[in-house]
């Protein structure tokens, strides 16, 4: 095969993989003009369209999709025995993506990981915080980060911290004008602080268990956020009830600035898991950073 070919199929695997001229032009640093006339290029040179073009979107043929079932994993194992002959080296070296929420970047990933660059500087990690469930093989990440129960089945999950627990808490000032709530739906009646998470597509529902029992909440209030820390400060300022990690408020819960309520309804779930697709041949820079990671 001649390598004007390889890089046609190169740039055809880009764009069948990015659904986008303009995405795959960028991630091979080229322009979409030149991009276009390798395509049809290569479609000449097969005789088939392997593309379909709307003004709105590029979507494989059926031929097309013929040859990128052939080709996906066939460079995938390409890539990986490539990334595996860093094992010669005298240092472990990689470039990694990992998409995780904020949370467990800061209570997980990065507490573990300043201490591993810093033993592994060949090792490069680029963390992504989002809260939406990320596919991490559409999107082109390494690996993930979620609670274990948000990890899909097709996927390897590797525990990389403790059971986690989801608590409500309030200031004191919230409970002196009704009762504390002794039940989940009791928390319609109370001032309460939502977060909107893109995920959802809307305020994200309490979700709580007891005795086997599931229960879902859909809270109101006055204000809402789409990031944590702003809700523990309004909740602190007395802004209403809320729901969060527990880590998050332990210290306030310890000096007394917020009280935890609805105890019996919050038990710990399994925690966070780094994942990443059960196909993947792992280097060893990359099973060196899954080993500093796992719980």
């Amino acid at each position: 095969m001649q390598r004007e070919e390889l890089g046609d199929l190169l740039a055809f695997l880009a764009v069948a993989e990015e659904e986008s001229f303009t995405k795959a032009a960028a991630r091979l640093g080229t322009s979409q003009s030149s991009l276009s006339l390798i395509i049809k290029r290569l479609e000449a040179r097969l005789g088939v369209r392997l593309l379909t073009r709307t003004t709105r979107s590029v979507a494989p043929t059926e031929a097309g999709e013929q040859l990128f079932s052939t080709l996906a994993p066939a460079f995938g194992t390409i890539e990986a025995q490539l990334s595996a002959l860093s094992e010669f080296r005298d240092k472990p070296a990689g470039n990694f993506r990992i998409t995780a929420g904020q949370h467990s970047i800061d209570t997980i990933l990065w507490p573990k990981l300043s201490a591993f660059l810093l033993a592994y500087p060949d090792i490069k990690v680029e963390l992504v915080a989002e809260s939406a469930l990320t596919d991490i093989v559409a999107e082109r990440f390494d690996a993930g980060v979620r609670l274990g129960d948000q990890v899909e089945k097709d996927m390897i999950a590797v525990r990389i911290g403790p059971p986690a627990r989801m608590i409500v808490v309030g200031a004191p000032s919230c409970l002196r004008d009704r009762p504390p709530p002794k039940t989940p739906q009791e928390l319609t009646t109370h001032r309460c602080i939502n977060l909107r998470l893109p995920s959802y597509g809307g305020f994200y529902a309490w979700e709580f268990e007891r005795d086997g029992h599931e229960v879902r909440v859909r809270v109101d209030g006055q204000v809402a956020f789409n990031g944590v820390p702003q809700i523990v400060k309004a909740a602190l300022d007395g802004f209403g009830l809320t729901y969060v990690h527990e880590d998050v408020v332990r210290e306030y819960l310890k000096n007394g600035r917020l009280v935890q309520i609805l105890d019996d309804w919050t038990p710990p779930f399994p925690g966070y898991h780094l994942y990443y697709p059960s196909r993947r041949h792992p280097s060893p820079a990359f099973t060196l950073l899954v080993e500093a990671l796992k719980e």
